[in-house]
Order: C-alpha cells, then sequence, then structure tokens
C-alpha cells in the first residue's frame, strides 16, 4: 500500500501560481516559501498537500489530472465561477446545461484546468 502525501503542479513561478491557488482555496502557503523559491507548498488540513515545482517548460496539451472544486461559504457554483474570474482564472468550456447541472471549466493563471462544480447545498447535501 501506498500514501500519497502531495501532488505536484509543475509552474514557470511556483510562488505566484501558489499565491493565486492560495488566494483562491484559502489554504496558507508554506511556512518560508517566498517569491523566487522553486518549491513552494500550499499546507491542507491533511495530506496530501499541494506542491508547486519549478520545471522549464510551458504548458501544452490539456492536464491528465485536475482539480473539480466547489463552493463553500454559501457561495453557489456560478458566484465561484465569478469570484475566481475576479482573481485571473479564464472559462474554458461552460458544461452547466438549462437544468442548472453540470460544472465550468476554467483555467488558473499558467493555464492549468480544474472544474467549478454545484456546491454541495446546490446539490441537496449537508455542507
Amino acid at each position: 500500500m501506498i500514501e500519497i502525501h502531495a501532488v505536484t503542479i509543475d509552474a514557470a513561478n511556483p510562488y505566484e501560481l501558489a499565491a493565486w491557488w492560495s488566494e483562491a482555496t484559502g489554504l496558507p502557503l508554506g511556512e518560508g516559501d517566498v517569491p523566487g523559491d522553486d518549491e513552494v507548498m500550499l499546507r491542507t488540513k491533511q495530506d496530501p498537500y499541494l506542491l508547486f515545482v519549478k520545471v522549464p517548460e510551458g504548458k501544452t496539451v490539456k492536464n491528465r489530472i485536475h482539480f473539480d472544486v466547489n463552493g463553500t461559504e454559501g457561495r453557489t457554483r456560478d458566484q465561484e465561477v465569478e469570484r475566481l474570474t475576479g482573481l485571473g482564472a479564464t472559462i474554458a468550456y461552460d458544461r452547466r446545461t438549462a437544468d442548472g447541472v453540470g460544472w465550468v471549466v476554467m483555467r488558473d493563471p499558467e493555464g492549468n484546468e480544474f472544474d467549478v462544480c454545484r456546491s454541495q447545498a446546490e446539490r441537496g447535501l449537508p455542507e
């Protein structure tokens, strides 16, 4: 058996991308991480944490792994899309349907795709 202790995201500028995801998620940057670092961590409540690592090449194709996120603190999927757009994310594909289900595929500032799904409340689940 193995244990996953980190999810690593390749980045041109690890600090800037980690700082963006910190703002988006509310997760704190790793203690001592500063601009220019080749590795920057976002600490989650438990493992795995998110590790942003500098790589020389830019992103060229679709992610094989991506995050699915949803709103918290009473925010709906659509409010979360608006908030993330305000932080600098862009909409890649809108998969929302007329009946209110579906998701929005977005890109972070370095072009990594992630999906914004309906919140638990929108799906009729307790938060």
